[in-house]
């Protein structure tokens, strides 16, 4: 299929397209957030809790991998619940997963300079304010700004570049994890990773919540399907299994750190990913290794959801849910370009609030993909119905057991986040997070959306 000048490039092949989802969804978390994993849930409660909510994710990426080989258009999700549930529900679903992309994004420039601090200690110039609690330091700022500049500037060129960058830095990312999966199979201890579960298990849901987060990412392949030049039956196999390497991924790092660290001593891990590692080894090469990895997955991530967040505005401005500015390619390098620099601009301030924000980041971003996650096998089981001639080169088996289950336990996760449950999300600040970005949505929708 010959691209059209105002489409864009197809040019991703199957290397780049696994860096990409693979990329997505390993990012700086897993170096920063595993030690508060194990000490909450346990050594096996953390690979309980990411084991189930990879299952839970990977009814859904099931439903996404099919859509994505029967619909390859850029904006994933939109197209299809465009096609499947019309404007309104389909807008909710869309402006929903806007949220989760734009809330990495911004997470991802609060977490480069706490990232950087690690290997230069002295990137701390002075503090301009706190946001509870927390200083604001000038130089956490510069790094943080700096770094959402060249982020841009990396997808404004192009996918091409985009492209080139991820599979780069993902190689960097594997070989910082051997480094931590050699020393814990070396040197590590299973007395060590006691207690198996943490007292309550109730600690297994605050991880639960967080894991949908950690996987966003393997739906950046539909957002980008445009840009893939491979057969469309690919897209979905490469989404598939990237989402199963990523739980592995994750699962196989908070193991290692649990037989690195005594449970009790997580709570004064600067970063306890990289602490283990030192541990493991002896030495302080390896602990700057992982700090090396997870700036490198800071940037895949970050890269990955800028061209998911762009292409998502892309697809609401084609259907005129925001401005046909927002549609519009850029002449040489086919990119949403007004897209790219407006998550570059959000990017830019989130440093300014200080490293407070991470959590809050991570659990609101959470529940906005799950909302979305709910209406992909909705859209799923739909099309099935309305459109069962559609070409469908990644067919599932047994669809309506699929789409069901799907559903089912999205719902499942989306009350997890819900007040009354023992891991609903922080009042107020999260829920105002949360709260803003629903209001935007709604004033947009009585203008531009409803009919």
């Amino acid at each position: 299929m010959a691209d059209s000048g105002d489409r864009f490039a197809r040019v991703l092949k199957a290397r780049a397209v696994l860096a990409l989802s693979f990329g997505a969804m390993i990012g700086w978390s897993w170096v920063l957030m595993t030690g508060h994993w194990v000490e909450n849930a346990g050594s096996v409660g953390t690979l309980v809790a990411f084991l189930g909510g990879g299952l839970v994710i990977g009814f859904i990426a099931l439903t996404y991998a099919e859509l994505a080989s029967a619909m390859p258009k850029a904006g994933g999700e939109h197209v299809y619940t465009h096609a499947a549930l019309g404007a309104n529900w389909s807008f909710v679903c869309t402006w929903a997963l806007l949220m989760a992309y734009a809330t990495v994004c911004v997470f991802e420039s609060v977490a480069l300079p706490t990232a950087v601090e690690y290997l230069v200690p002295g990137i701390r110039l002075g503090t301009l304010w706190t946001v509870v609690g927390a200083p604001v330091d000038i130089g956490f700022v510069l790094v943080g700004v700096l770094g959402a500049i060249a982020m841009t500037i990396v997808n404004y060129l192009g996918i091409r570049t985009a492209g080139r960058v991820q599979m780069v830095v993902t190689v960097a990312i594997v070989a910082a994890g051997v480094v931590l999966f050699v020393g814990a199979f070396a040197n590590g201890s299973v007395d060590t990773a006691r207690p198996l579960v943490a007292m309550p298990a109730v600690g297994i849901l605050s991880v639960v919540i967080m894991v949908p987060a950690m996987l966003v990412g393997f739906d950046v392949l539909p957002q980008s399907a445009e840009e893939i030049d491979l057969p469309a039956r690919r897209i979905g196999v490469l989404l598939a299994f990237s989402l199963v390497l990523a739980v592995l991924w994750y699962a196989g790092v908070s193991f290692a750190v649990a037989s690195a660290i005594p449970n009790a001593s997580l709570g004064d891990a600067k970063m306890a990913t990289a602490d283990a590692a030192t541990a493991l080894w002896n030495n302080k090469w390896a602990g700057s290794a992982l700090i090396i990895g997870g700036i490198g997955g800071i940037l895949t991530s970050w890269n990955a959801f800028i061209i998911g967040g762009s292409r998502v505005m892309f697809a609401l401005a084609e259907s005129g849910a925001l401005p046909a500015a927002f549609a519009k390619l850029h002449p040489r390098y086919r990119t949403p370009h007004l897209a790219i620099v407006v998550l570059g601009v959000l990017s830019c301030i989130s440093p300014f609030f200080g490293r407070t924000i991470l959590v809050w980041l991570i659990n609101t971003g959470s529940l906005a993909v799950v909302v979305a996650y709910v209406f992909v096998p909705i859209a799923f089981l739909v099309l099935r119905k309305r459109q069962p001639e559609l070409p469908r080169p990644f067919k599932i088996r047994a669809p309506r057991a699929v789409g069901w289950t799907a559903i089912a336990l999205g719902i499942a996760l989306l009350c997890l986040y819900l007040p009354g449950s023992p891991s609903a999300l922080a009042w107020p600040y999260e829920w105002v997070i949360v709260g803003a970005w629903t209001a935007v949505g709604v004033g947009i929708w009585f203008r531009r959306v409803r009919g």
